[in-house]
């Protein structure tokens, strides 16, 4: 695959995660109102976009082909792992436009700026320490 498409596909990839991860968080708010709704549409969302990136990178993008049910397991905890400082940026703009603007539609805002950074720099990551070896 050529660079620009693998940047385009990655880029409508992360946006298909983006969504599942926003509709998910909506989803949680709209159904649960305990004290701590935004915490828990946050996690669920953040859980949920996750897999759905996962499963799409691991088989567009880096031609992944597990050997078994444990090396994929094995594989989708190095992801996830990878995944721990794109989380730390993806909600400190989520709950910092909280914060700041109060408001459940800003809130989204900062989530998505935050994916959009997370993302870019966890295509980095996974290429180099989670797909390297199974790449094509």
């Amino acid at each position: 695959m050529t660079s620009s498409k693998l940047a385009v596909t990655y880029a409508i990839f992360a946006l298909i995660a983006t969504a599942a991860n926003i509709g998910a968080q909506d989803l949680v708010i709209r159904t649960y109102s305990g004290t701590a709704n935004i915490l828990t549409s946050v996690v669920v969302g953040t859980g949920t976009g996750l897999v759905v990136k996962y499963i799409l990178d691991k088989r567009y993008i880096f031609r992944f082909r597990p050997r078994s049910l444990n090396h994929d397991t094995q594989t989708f905890v190095l992801y996830a792992a990878m995944g721990l400082a794109t989380t730390i940026i993806f909600w400190a703009f989520e709950f910092g436009f909280h914060h700041v603007f109060e408001t459940k539609e800003m809130r989204y805002i900062g989530g998505v700026v935050g994916l959009v950074i997370g993302y870019l720099s966890k295509y980095h990551l996974d290429k180099r320490y989670v797909f390297r070896m199974e790449a094509v």
